[in-house]
């Protein structure tokens, strides 16, 4: 079998798996542990705590520091209800797409790294390569955090890394972070016909939106000069807003669902003290005054630190010689590749697919962009 045509059998394995972030993605895990396994790779799951889920690291050729990391993460977004012609974990073949959940994002690279296995198996590996297969990505990255954790414990230093999201094969070189939160606020019911006898939590929450927006327009004017980002500055996003019972009761919960996508370090942190500033002098005071055991909480969903760009990247150089192509590329959405830069690797994204495909109905892979995915990682063998 051809190395394109292996690496569709693998995918149609791959998308019937359905390891959506809510559920367990260990089946997949065994499966890719496996196939790596029967390659003479060394292998190692790293579970999280529920042992409902698991990290993959793998690694072909000798042991030591250096080398390149490919990685993915298993995990994909719901499917139900979301508009799909067929089956979302069934794989359809059709006008040279590949249809089914997870086809671009990301289980496309994740079959095109072990088609290649042969090649790498054969192949007379001067550094290590490592494979690194990870769980919910989409829900802030978890996976990658444990698992980074877990390689600098075990002081294991690659030297680059190759983050196969759907780019189109475009090379990737920087991306904004990613930061969520739910703030919630917890008053007092009362009758509508009287605010003033209990702690509304909607109005405070609603208080809370007006800041954040106030915070957004404050990060336009924090923007770098030489920003290559579209937009420039860091965004601030307001997504979901819950609370309250009936329109005559005092809500006496709410909470907001809010995110933001800094350029730099310097302003999640502009974010974060702005916002807590703002609930700890002027809002909480007032609704204690009338409750002192009113609240307002902030949970971190996830803080993905984002891929800062490099004058120097091996990697970026590396994926440009095996692609041919000359230019790289910022985005807009975040990946796990800002984790692995902590490490000290240099990074780079790259893979199938496009992003536009990603999280929609009838996502799709085209066959032609595997093809380019398996020429680039092939070509790895045949670098010096």
């Amino acid at each position: 079998m051809d190395r394109l045509s292996h690496a569709i059998a693998i995918l149609d394995d791959l998308i019937a798996y359905p390891t959506v972030s809510s559920e367990t993605n260990l089946e997949m895990i065994v499966h890719l542990a496996t196939l790596l396994s029967e390659a003479g790779a060394h292998v190692d799951l790293f579970h999280d705590r529920s042992g409902l889920k698991a990290n993959l690291f793998a690694t072909l050729g000798p042991e030591g520091p250096g080398g390149i990391v490919l990685s993915g993460h298993t995990d994909v977004v719901p499917a139900e209800g979301h508009g799909w012609s067929a089956d979302p974990f069934r794989m359809c073949n059709q006008d040279g797409r590949l249809y089914g959940r997870g086809s671009c994002d990301m289980k496309g690279f994740i079959a095109a790294t072990l088609a290649c296995l042969p090649d790498f198996a054969a192949a007379d590996l001067r550094r290590p390569l490592h494979f690194a297969f990870t769980y919910d990505e989409e829900v802030g990255c978890l996976g990658a955090r444990q698992l980074v954790d877990e390689l600098r414990h075990r002081k294991i230093a690659p030297a680059m890394a190759i983050i196969g999201e759907p780019t189109e094969m475009r090379i990737i070189e920087g991306h904004k972070g990613c930061n969520e939160y739910t703030t919630r606020f917890i008053g007092t019911e009362g009758h509508g016909s009287a605010p003033e006898s209990g702690v509304n939590a909607a109005e405070f929450a609603a208080r809370f939106v007006q800041h954040l927006l106030t915070t957004r327009e404050d990060l336009r004017e924090r923007a770098p000069a030489d920003s290559r980002f579209e937009p420039p500055w860091s965004t601030l996003n307001v997504g979901q807003i819950h609370g309250g019972t009936a329109r005559n009761v005092l809500a006496g919960e709410a909470e907001v669902e809010w995110e933001t996508r800094p350029v730099a370090a310097a302003d999640a942190a502009f974010v974060s003290e702005a916002m807590e500033d703002f609930c700890t002098n002027v809002l909480l005071p007032e609704m204690r005054r009338i409750a002192p055991d009113a609240r307002i909480e902030t949970e971190v969903i996830g803080e993905i630190a984002g891929l800062v760009p490099m004058a120097e990247n091996a990697a970026r150089d590396l994926v440009a010689r095996l692609t041919g192509e000359n230019a790289a590329d910022l985005v807009a959405f975040g990946t796990e590749a800002g984790l692995f830069q902590a490490l000290d690797m240099s990074v780079v994204v790259c893979g199938p697919g496009s992003i536009t495909q990603a999280h929609q109905p009838d996502e799709f892979l085209e066959i032609a962009q595997l093809d380019r995915c398996i020429d680039m990682l092939v070509g790895l063998v045949r670098q010096p």
